[in-house]
């Protein structure tokens, strides 16, 4: 079984998230009390929310560099960064490391396009939502990803910050969201990705008037299928 490398704590409620499915997943396929070989790296969220607000990108890729390469040095196979919103740098932290970065948006992405979707809504941070590197990437796989409105965005990051990665989950907040996909909705969108991975904790997937899409549950999903693959059904049961 390969090792998976965690960047996780932005925030730690959805770094949790991870951990939990990563290793039902593992246990899902291997049977018994198999669980996986994970080294997680958690940060100090707030140091990460202090360089997204100053627009610190440059700096925020050089910290979560350092982490990556951590983990690689340790024996991580692969990395992972636990999070839609750092993915902006994404490719700063592939660049740094030898070992391959699972992308979120590329695996939510493929997940989107095998079922047929064409225009999905986008629920995630401001930065996700209003930066190119979210609906850029998924353009190159032929999605045409919708963002809300002005206000709308304000509603969901403000959900996301002040609300879900604080472990608060509201019933108010949860009809907020559900308003924001039936607009949506009317307006032609033909599925929603939970593009924040903290969303899975008020939204259910499977209870949402559209196909839903959980970017957590697509890219835990993926580091299993990395750490299993080429393993034999003999070697799976001595993994």
């Amino acid at each position: 079984m390969r090792k998976i490398g965690l960047i996780g704590g932005m925030s730690f409620e959805s770094s949790a998230v991870y951990y939990r499915m990563i290793n039902e997943a593992v246990r899902a396929h291997l049977g018994g009390l198999h669980s996986a070989e994970v080294m997680l790296h958690s940060v100090d969220f707030q140091t990460i929310v202090d360089l997204q607000k100053a627009g610190r990108w440059d700096d925020a890729a050089k910290r979560l560099s350092d982490v990556a390469q951590g983990l690689e040095a340790a024996g991580a196979a692969c990395v992972l960064i636990c999070t839609n919103t750092m993915h902006l740098i994404a490719d700063e932290v592939q660049a740094s490391i030898a070992v391959p970065l699972i992308n979120i948006i590329d695996q939510t992405a493929t997940s989107m396009k095998a079922a047929g979707i064409k225009r999905p809504l986008l629920l995630a941070t401001r930065y996700t939502m209003e930066h190119s590197f979210y609906t850029g990437r998924m353009a190159a796989h032929d999605i045409d990803v919708m963002v809300p409105n002005a206000e709308d965005r304000t509603l969901v990051h403000d959900v996301i910050f002040n609300e879900l990665c604080a472990g608060v989950i509201l019933d108010t907040s949860r009809q907020a969201l559900m308003a924001v996909i039936e607009r949506a909705k009317n307006q032609g969108a033909d599925a929603i990705i939970l593009g924040c991975t903290e969303i899975c904790l008020i939204l259910d997937p499977r209870n949402l008037p559209l196909p839903g899409f959980d970017s957590t549950a697509i890219h835990a999903q993926a580091a299993v299928d990395f750490a299993l693959e080429g393993l034999s059904q003999r070697d799976q049961k001595a993994a």
